[in-house]
């Protein structure tokens, strides 16, 4: 039966490129994807467009594609990423300097835009469509249409396959789905359509690209398999050998560290999961309560039995605008008495916070190495704790309020308990937000491009 070999490159925007490249190397695949983008990257890539126009793409795309297209090239291994964010045309450009400066002639690069509604969001809303808040109900996006800054549609593998078709050696893509990276090349390459008749076919490559798209989250990172976990300093990423019948192997790259067994696929298959029966994705609906998983021998996991639906006719956008100012602090506090000195501290900021009327639409203060991350719900034990930090972390509609949170904190160093230590303090930061909605498929108005390295 015939068989793609596919392999996960990248998780997110900073991810380790060593992997990459060994799995490249000698994880004998066809295709590697690279994810580079999570829910509000694009808006801070839209930000950079907007201050520099040749700017809005991953950087490290250009570092990557130096270390990287030495070797896939010659083996004749197609890249597909998502790195290109809010200007991937640009990533076009300066990925086709690097070919040429590594002498990679008569390469093709496949590029995939149009994910960016911004500029005729409001043609959309004029034909009557509202984008309601997936998150809170609010009705519309009236209330922050002045401060949007970013508005990047969820596309499929459709433009992939296209470009695939079109001959390209590497496809560099904005916002499309995660998966899509890895359903773009199942789908080109067993001949699968948008037809009832492959509707658990494609099913099954959303479920494949989603156990793998987060590179080692599913070969021993954040996983309760760490403890097992071998060598994680020299984890490998996952790798999926995909059969024509919709069924794969998940593995990794062969001598590599880490760990695949039957639980870190179950892990990774839930990972942000709301549904399970019905994970929508912009080319199907996966159920994932029919999967079938099976270890066939050592880091191997049999995925199989997957079913779906048909793709849905909305889109997925998330909208980004801005909202607001966060002002943060951070202060120790040694033993002894380390946790009450905390609490004076808080006792403390929060009276110069009400004296100084700071209008907060919101305010955190938190015990780091006590309750940090769990809040509320977290026993803080009666003893006499080694050290304990305060962390406060207030939202507020202003700059000049944000600043106020940074400077009180400051003042904690000379005012607080004795032993207070401080470090560098945090810069005030902008919020953008996040307003998920959806989109009329037939609105989005995508696009290809073929850019060809001369010799």
């Amino acid at each position: 039966m015939r068989k793609v070999v596919i392999g996960s490159g990248s998780a997110f925007w900073g991810d380790m490129l060593e992997p990459a490249v060994e799995m490249a190397e000698r994880g004998n695949v066809q295709y590697i994807g690279f994810d580079h983008l999570a829910e509000l990257t694009m808006a801070v890539l839209n930000r950079m467009k907007t201050k520099n126009p040749d700017a809005g793409y991953i950087p490290d795309i250009i570092p990557w594609m130096k270390k990287l297209l030495p070797v896939t090239a010659p083996k004749g291994i197609k890249m597909i990423t998502n790195a290109g964010g809010a200007n991937p045309r640009q990533a076009a450009v300066e990925v086709k300097k690097v070919a040429k400066e590594l002498e990679l002639a008569r390469m093709k690069i496949g590029v995939v835009s149009g994910d960016d509604i911004l500029p005729y969001i409001e043609e959309i809303r004029a034909q009557g469509w509202k984008f309601k808040n997936l998150d809170t109900g609010e009705e519309d996006i009236d209330r922050i249409k002045e401060n949007i800054v970013a508005a990047n549609v969820y596309i499929g593998a459709d433009p992939i396959i296209e470009v695939l078709r079109d001959g390209a050696d590497l496809v560099i893509a904005g916002r499309v789905s995660d998966n899509a990276l890895y359903v773009g090349p199942l789908m080109y390459e067993f001949g699968w359509e948008y037809s009832d008749q492959y509707i658990d076919r494609i099913a099954a490559a959303i479920t494949i690209g989603h156990i793998i798209e987060c590179s080692c989250c599913v070969t021993g990172g954040m996983s309760n398999m760490w403890k097992v976990s071998e060598r994680p300093w020299e984890i490998g990423f996952p790798i999926a050998e995909v059969y024509e019948n919709g069924e794969a192997v998940i593995t990794k790259t062969p001598d590599s560290g880490g760990i695949v067994n039957e639980w870190t696929v179950k892990e990774h298959l839930l990972y942000e999961i709301m549904d399970p029966a019905n994970y929508m994705m912009p080319d199907g609906i996966a159920d994932f309560t029919a999967v079938r998983l099976s270890e066939e021998g050592r880091n191997r996991v049999r995925v199989s039995n997957m079913k779906g639906k048909k793709r849905p006719d909305t889109l997925k956008v998330c909208i980004g605008y801005r909202d607001g100012f966060i002002g943060e602090g951070l202060i120790f506090f040694p033993w002894p008495d380390a946790l009450d000195k905390a609490k004076y501290a808080e006792k403390w900021v929060r009276e110069r916070f009400r004296r100084l009327n700071v209008q907060f639409e919101d305010l955190r203060i938190d015990y780091i190495g006590v309750n940090m991350l769990l809040g509320e719900v977290a026993p803080i034990e009666d003893k006499d704790f080694n050290e304990v930090g305060l962390r406060i972390a207030g939202k507020t509609r202003t700059w000049e309020e944000a600043e106020l949170v940074r400077r009180e904190a400051t003042h904690l160093w000379t005012t607080g308990p004795i032993g207070s230590s401080f470090g560098v303090p945090l810069n005030v930061r902008p919020v953008i937000a996040l307003w998920p909605s959806l989109v009329p498929r037939e609105t989005v108005r995508i696009q290809t491009q073929i850019m060809e390295v001369e010799e």
